[in-house]
């Protein structure tokens, strides 16, 4: 599904432990994130977001974690691993033309795309598939990052979110991100 892929070295800036500041994931995930729930989160990296949510899904829950890049998802393991958490966390590689989700159809409770969509050649495919492995009602997350994404190319994908039978349910503010709470109908 790339379109351009963030470089493996970007991802250790990512994980920065002082991004925190900018962007909590705690924040960011609480107020959608429960125990006991399923969530996936899309181009995931080397888990910025990823670990956060582990610790909100708790022991019940469990966290799917999708990537194109392979040294991003062993990182993502080492991680989890050293944080205790690895039992909360599937790791997937995906490939540039689908995120190989067929196997979760309408299993998950919630959806993380933070900073990947505008990496995506094809969106349209991406919130299809995105929208196929989330519950009737489950919520996706969806953010930007401003100094990559213009307005008008957010608002492309909102529109093929929207084709996709994803509806804008809110606006969260999120520091340097353009952001909507997408809801599968």
């Amino acid at each position: 599904m790339a379109e351009h892929t963030c470089p493996t070295w970007i991802g250790h800036l990512l994980a920065c432990p002082l991004r925190k500041f900018a962007q909590d994931p705690r924040k960011i995930l609480g107020p959608h994130v429960r125990e006991g729930m399923r969530v996936l989160d899309v181009g995931c990296a080397m888990g910025f977001f990823s670990l956060p949510l582990a610790r909100l899904v708790g022991a019940a829950g469990q966290v799917v974690c999708v990537d194109l890049q392979e040294p991003m998802l062993r990182a993502l393991e080492r991680r989890a691993r050293k944080a205790g958490l690895l039992e909360r966390i599937r790791t997937r590689a995906c490939d540039s033309e689908s995120l190989r989700l067929g196997d979760l159809a309408g299993q998950m409770d919630f959806a993380l795309a933070f900073a990947v969509v505008h990496e995506v050649r094809d969106r349209a495919r991406l919130f299809t598939e995105i929208r196929a492995a989330l519950k009737p009602g489950a919520l996706l997350l969806l953010a930007e990052p401003v100094g990559h994404v213009g307005r008008a190319h957010f608002e492309a994908s909102l529109a093929a979110a929207r084709t996709a039978g994803l509806d804008v349910a809110g606006t969260p503010a999120i520091r340097g991100s353009r952001s909507a709470l997408l809801r599968r109908e």
